[in-house]
């Protein structure tokens, strides 16, 4: 209790230096998967991407993003077990911060797409097991947790497989595909606008005092989709198309339309992620500033300061614009050859799977769920066009990322509390 009466105010500091740390290594890696597959199929170049990602993200973490942040800072482990020394939470905290952060920014470096779930994860079950003990840690949460890494991308790879058919049996597998992608895309456009809009208003908005019943909230998400397809369907009429021309020309011209479509899902998907990911930063943070903010106590439900959410939203959008290139690429290109109407098809599922989860609390790596949409995809074109070398590496690192997380977050806990003891 000493240690959090004269350090309080250094820990907190240094707690928010790691948590936007954090933040910013989930910009570099798990927002460069969100855009990946818009970068990589050529329907957004970097620089749109980034500024794209600049609104959406933000606007996900500082609107929506209340919800999963208790699940990470209350669920995995029993806070009980720190109420007579809760510098060690601090610490802890503090710690898997450190960890997951620096392990994500190394993970970036080498372009690996890694899971900031797994890394946080990890971190937070190590430090409290090996330095408090292993019933502190609620084993169920994270066995349930580990059941989501398996479940939601199967969910996303399923979505995307018959989002992907339904657009060639739709649109390219027929006489006119132009005139077909004119009439469907635009249905395609109100899925992504409805998907968004109804999780803005049923977990963004309550967060600015606005609250709808689940009927208000239906309604009013059908009718912003049914806007966005109207301004799609008037974007899409003004795309120059020959008439003319032979049928390869006009598949090019179809994914000249799904390109459109493809900044819908991209916005989609960026604000899923903030809503969803952001939570792996400042969860841990939150629970550092409400255990220093109360003098040692432990609340049973912590509201967040005011700058704990912008700190979140500036870092992953840093993050993402400074260093998110190498793992677009990886995402982008190496696991299948991308084009709009495919990373439209894998984009879509994996917002639809992340708001599914990000709205029932559930901590998952949107990781997984992107690359089971882009696998989805791959698939529906047969195992031939997968390169399977770069989806061996893919799991490969996002095996070693538990344990890797918990080894350091260990590692700086004994550290802090060596220095602040």
């Amino acid at each position: 209790m000493d240690i959090i009466s004269t350090y309080g105010s250094m820990l907190v500091v240094f707690a928010a230096a790691v948590g936007f740390l954090m933040a910013w290594g989930i910009g570099a890696n798990d927002v460069a998967n969100a855009m990946g597959t818009s970068v990589g199929s050529k329907a957004l170049t970097i620089k749109q991407a980034i500024i794209i990602a600049m609104i959406f993200e933000f606007a996900g973490a500082y609107l929506a993003g209340g919800e999963v942040t208790s699940t990470i800072r209350k669920g995995i482990i029993d806070a009980s077990f720190y109420i007579d020394q809760p510098e060690l939470l601090v610490f802890g905290m503090t710690a898997a911060l450190l960890a997951a952060g620096m392990w994500l920014i190394i993970a970036s470096y080498f372009g690996w797409p890694v899971s900031t779930t797994h890394s946080i994860v990890g971190a937070i079950v190590g430090f409290s097991a090996v330095g408090v003990g292993v019933d502190s840690v609620t084993w169920s949460k994270v066995v349930g947790i580990v059941g989501s890494w398996i479940v939601t991308p199967l969910i996303s790879g399923i979505i995307a497989y018959f989002i992907f058919m339904s657009s060639q049996k739709l649109i390219f597998n027929t006489k006119h595909p132009i005139e077909n992608a004119k009439r469907y895309v635009p249905l395609y456009m109100f899925l992504a606008g409805f998907i968004l809009a109804l999780v803005t208003i049923k977990k963004g908005l309550k967060h600015v005092g606005l609250h709808f019943s689940s009927n208000e909230a239906f309604l009013l998400a059908i009718v912003i989709g049914v806007a966005i397809a109207l301004v799609g369907k008037v974007f899409i009429s003004r795309i120059k198309i020959d008439p003319k021309a032979d049928k390869n020309m006009h598949f090019a011209n179809v994914e000249k339309i799904f390109a459109v479509l493809m900044i819908v899902t991209a916005c989609a998907m960026a604000f899923a992620h903030g809503s969803n990911d952001v939570a792996n930063a400042i969860g841990p943070l939150a629970a550092v500033v409400s255990i220093v903010g109360n003098n040692g106590e432990i609340a049973k439900k912590a509201v967040l300061a005011w700058w704990i959410l912008p700190l979140g939203g500036v870092g992953i959008v840093l993050g993402l614009a400074i260093f998110g290139k190498r793992v677009m690429a990886t995402i982008g290109q190496g696991i299948t050859h991308l084009t709009p109407s495919r990373g439209f098809a894998a984009e879509l599922a994996a917002a639809s799977t992340v708001v599914i989860a990000s709205g029932t609390g559930l901590p998952i790596s949107t990781t997984q769920t992107l690359v089971g949409g882009v696998l989805g995809v791959g698939m529906a074109r047969g195992i031939a066009a997968l390169n399977l070398n770069v989806v061996r590496n893919i799991v490969i690192s996002w095996v070693v990322t538990l344990p890797i997380g918990a080894g350091l977050s260990i590692i700086f806990f004994y550290m802090l509390k060596a220095v602040f003891s």
